[in-house]
């Protein structure tokens, strides 16, 4: 029992019987068992983080933390049945869980394995760690669910070719003020979520990177940043954004599962010290109160060549080398199925309309704030890079980055060529426009190739009955906007 073993907490020797951790995890699991020791943490929190890219725990003590970096530990596999109301959307009990998978029959618990080099300590918590886990059947093999699991593959694919896959995040959110920070029966709901919390403004609106209106929000600003730091992400900048309470932050550039490990603990972060100073952090895409403007995710990145350590995406000779155009082609080739992995929630599709400062359309230029891919740089800038405006801040970053993945690494393979640049007005060219709904989205994604190919029938397939299942409880609703602020306005 001192191993865990019984307590819900894997199968003896479960990680070095299947092989799970590469030698340099291994060896940062001495490491990681030493400091919850050292520092007497009574709790470790293991982050599943779901389909809809939200982080699941469970809470364990410090010395089943350390079992479980051996063992593995049990979780509900019943998760992935959720959509994001937490209704069960698939006949969850026929053969294969209603979506094919035959591990997945009858629902039993998935086994999730803490990456040690995720491990914080939570200073907002008391003798609090944190790791985020990898999730596998009881077999050994990895859930093809799974978002991190997925982005690992096409990690190894670039990796495969000779590049490495750099990001950096820009992301957008509300903090708004809980107007009853006491948690009501109406607001409980049954089964699903009941109403969204009613809120106030935490902050004036539209004065656009102003210092006064962002330094009299800064004593939480100041807790949002200590905090950050201290779990090893400190904010490269802190801005006012455009609505009222909607903040930006932005991070240097990452490792590809790095960076998306980063959009977890940010987004968490964040929400925990909001929560427990009586506010509501929200990464919705658009909140549907009163004067609130749609808040994005631009996704920074760029890839290294593993020969010459140098950006593969610069050029001494033009805007963007060779590889950075292969690239480019494929995102716009695959944009409308990948605005599923980009704008998952069907709030987020009102984004995508003319001079909104959001892209409507699959077109790219130089340092422009209206088209879908934005070269940031310039000829002979070691530091180009591609920033793809498509995505909300709601989406699952690991399948938002291997959606990017995927579909560079096929422009790529290709040799294909982007369209003309745009050097005009972006929202007057000819262009293939982007979806307009979630629906349109899901069709591109269940007819996309590439994806198929890259993730998998089984992801393809069951994210295509997620969302319709999603799709279809919209179309339900007697108030549209009240079921999209109870659907993702505390959830996300």
């Amino acid at each position: 029992m001192s191993d865990g073993l019984g307590l819900g907490l894997g199968s003896a020797g479960f990680v070095e019987r299947h092989g799970l951790y590469s030698d340099e995890q291994a060896r940062a699991v001495t490491a990681v068992a030493a400091r919850i020791e050292e520092l007497g943490l009574r709790t470790v929190r293991l982050v599943l983080v779901d389909q809809h890219g939200v982080a699941r725990s469970k809470h364990v003590s410090g010395a089943g933390a350390i079992a479980a970096m051996r063992n593995g530990a049990d979780f509900s596999g019943a998760i992935y049945s959720l959509d994001t109301g937490n209704r069960v959307f698939p006949p969850a009990f026929v053969q294969g869980g209603g979506f094919g998978i035959d591990e997945f029959t009858g629902f039993p618990d998935v086994v999730v394995v803490p990456d040690p080099a995720t491990f914080r300590v939570l200073p907002w918590a008391d003798r609090t760690g944190w790791m985020i886990c990898d999730v596998y059947f009881s077999n050994g093999v990895p859930v093809p669910l799974d978002g991190r699991a997925q982005l690992r593959t096409q990690l190894a694919r670039l990796r495969d070719a000779g590049y490495g896959y750099m990001a950096g995040l820009e992301v957008e959110l509300y903090i708004t003020r809980l107007d009853h920070p006491e948690i009501r029966f109406e607001e409980v709901g049954h089964g699903e979520p009941g109403p969204a919390p009613e809120v106030q403004v935490f902050q004036r609106g539209y004065q656009f990177l102003s210092d006064v209106r962002l330094d009299g929000i800064g004593d939480t600003l100041e807790a949002i940043r200590d905090a950050l730091w201290e779990v090893g992400m400190p904010p490269r900048s802190i801005e006012d954004e455009w609505g009222p309470g909607q903040i930006e932050f932005t991070f240097g550039p990452l490792e590809g599962l790095a960076a998306a490990d980063a959009m977890i603990v940010f987004r968490s972060t964040v929400k925990a010290i909001c929560s427990r100073r009586g506010l509501l952090a929200s990464f919705m895409c658009w909140p549907a109160l009163p004067n609130f403007f749609p808040s994005g995710w631009h996704l920074h990145q760029s890839l290294v060549d593993h020969r010459s350590g140098d950006n593969a995406f610069a050029s001494d000779v033009d805007l963007l080398s060779e590889v950075g155009r292969h690239f480019v082609a494929g995102l716009l080739d695959s944009a409308p199925a990948m605005a599923v992995f980009a704008a998952p929630t069907l709030n987020s599709y009102a984004r995508f309309r003319p001079y909104s400062f959001a892209p409507d359309r699959v077109t790219w230029a130089a340092n422009n704030r209206g088209t879908l891919i934005s070269i940031q740089g310039a000829q002979g800038d070691p530091g180009t890079h591609v920033e793809n405006r498509l995505g909300e801040p709601a989406a699952n970053p690991y399948l938002w980055l291997a959606a990017n993945i995927a579909a560079g690494m096929e422009g790529m393979a290709a040799a294909a060529e982007p369209p003309p640049i745009v050097t005009s007005d972006p929202y007057s060219v000819e262009a293939v426009p982007l979806p307009q709904t979630l629906g349109e989205a899901v069709d591109a994604l269940a007819a996309s190739e590439v994806y198929r190919a890259a993730f998998g029938d089984s992801l393809v397939d069951y994210l295509v009955m997620m969302k319709r299942s999603e799709i279809e409880a919209h179309a339900k609703a007697a108030d549209a906007s009240a079921w999209e602020m109870a659907e993702y306005f505390e959830l996300f």
